[in-house]
Formats: structure tokens, C-alpha cells, sequence
């Protein structure tokens, strides 16, 4: 019986980021995420978190370095081994003219999958998100939090492996921020889905992940690397524990101490 390993969901391998002026916008960054876990990208602003995961999506090239996905190069990680990748935005860039369900369909459109296939799994994303009674409205109807459940659904409908979010909860009022984060958790268990998300909350990252990665600014790299050793699922009860206070205040200490960083770097 074979003892192989689990082929990891992302490896970034040496990667960097350097824009055509000279900022450095990512030092050499090697990490590795495994299949099902639940990973988290925390630090001061302009440390990378969003440059990290948009160069794991494919939407930016790295200066140097690789990055590869279920052990391909990202640009043909998704093609003839049934794997998928969604991205979720920090706003839902919806197309305001039309329906809820025309969004959530837009991928499939693209994709060109028969729209008989597309409306069931359109119906089955909005269910997820609970949304199932909007599918005729327009996205101006909508509170913001039901706007972000159907850039998720979108995301949802091509039944993805990987779901990468950019800060996608980070706009919104606390209650609808904690009911989508728990909505989130469900949602990851349910699908057995491999996330990584940006934020700039520790109390979201606690909550949320198993593990943290803190990066710091300029340049932006990965200075820590925290597991959230507590059990799923996670309630509204575990945010006032120990386990919780325990991580919140070691992440506010690493996050202290990446910002210090940062504004200690002489100015060019």
C-alpha cells in the first residue's frame, strides 16, 4: 500500500514582486498550503496579502519564482484534471443591469455549459448562500451583505477546489460580517474547499482559520506563520473563550511587531 503524500493545493516557490518603478512589493515568499485547509493572510497594509493571492490566482505575474497549483503552473493547473479555482473581489463588481441569477450565471455563460446544467447549479449556489428567493432581482435591491453572498455564489457555481478571497467581508457592518464569516465556515466544511483569505482583523482570522500567515510591509514578506489549533465548527461562543483571547493576543504581538517594521524602514 502506497504511503504518497497529498499533493499540496498551493506551492509558492521563491516568489517575488517588483514593479516596473522598483518598488518592492514582495520579497521572496516560499509557502505551502495543503488541500482542506483554511489559510489566512494578515498584516499592516501594503505587505503583499493582496499581491500574494492575486499572483496564486494567476491575475499577476511574479518577478521571479513560481507558483504552482496541485503541482502545475497556475495557468494550466485548472485545465483536464478536474480542478477549479474561484476568486472572490473585495466588492462584488456585479453588473447592476441584470438579475441576480444572470450574475451568479456569468462564469457558466462564459464557460459555455449548457444552460439547463448552468441553472441547476445557479439554483444550488444561491441555496449555499441563501439566497434562493432573490434569483430575480437586481443587485440595487440588495444590502450590501446579500450583494457579497452573490459575488460568493458566483465564485460557488463553477464548484471550485481552491476559493481565493481578497478582503472580501471588509466593508460591511460587524453582524453581517460575523454571520457571512460563520456562512463561510459551513460553506468550506460543506465542500470540503481548500480557502485563503485576506484580511486585516485578527479577530476574523482567529476565527476563521487554521492557520495564519502575518506578513509585513515593504517589503512585503512572510514573517510568521500561527496555527489555530481549535476545533470546527466554530460558534459565536468561541470568540469569548481562552483559546481565542490566547491566538488574538499573540497575533496582535506579531502584528504589532510586522507594523514597527514597517514604519521603522527609512522613507526613499
Amino acid at each position: 500500500m502506497s504511503d504518497t503524500p497529498p499533493i499540496p493545493a498551493i506551492e509558492v516557490l521563491s516568489a517575488q514582486k517588483t514593479y516596473p518603478n522598483g518598488t518592492v512589493a514582495l520579497q521572496p515568499v516560499d509557502l505551502t498550503i495543503q488541500e482542506g485547509e483554511f489559510v489566512t493572510l494578515l498584516g499592516p497594509s501594503g505587505c503583499g496579502k493582496s499581491t500574494l493571492l492575486k499572483m496564486i490566482a494567476g491575475l499577476l505575474e511574479p518577478t521571479d519564482g513560481r507558483l504552482l497549483l496541485w503541482r502545475k503552473p497556475v495557468a494550466a493547473a485548472q485545465e483536464g484534471q478536474g480542478k477549479k479555482m474561484a476568486f472572490v473581489f473585495q466588492s462584488p463588481t456585479l453588473m447592476p443591469w441584470a438579475s441576480v441569477q444572470a450574475n451568479v450565471r456569468l462564469p457558466l455563460d462564459l464557460a459555455r455549459v449548457p444552460r439547463a446544467e448552468a441553472d441547476a447549479r445557479v439554483a444550488e449556489a444561491l441555496e449555499l448562500v441563501g439566497l434562493s428567493t432573490f434569483a430575480k432581482a437586481l443587485p440595487r435591491a440588495l444590502s450590501g451583505g446579500m450583494q457579497m453572498r452573490v459575488s460568493i455564489a458566483r465564485g460557488l457555481v463553477v464548484q471550485p477546489n481552491l476559493l481565493l478571497m481578497d478582503e472580501p467581508f471588509g466593508a460591511l457592518d460587524e453582524i453581517t460580517r460575523h454571520k457571512l464569516d460563520a456562512d463561510l465556515l459551513e460553506l468550506w466544511r460543506k465542500k470540503k474547499l481548500t480557502v485563503v483569505f485576506v484580511t486585516h482583523s485578527i479577530h476574523e482570522a482567529v476565527f476563521l482559520s487554521s492557520r495564519v500567515v502575518m506578513m509585513a510591509a515593504r517589503p512585503g514578506r512572510i514573517v510568521e506563520q500561527v496555527r489555530i489549533d481549535e476545533p470546527y465548527p466554530r460558534s459565536p461562543e468561541f470568540m469569548v473563550s481562552s483559546g481565542f483571547q490566547h491566538h488574538a493576543r499573540q497575533l496582535q504581538r506579531s502584528l504589532l511587531a510586522a507594523s514597527q517594521h514597517h514604519e521603522e524602514e527609512p522613507s526613499a
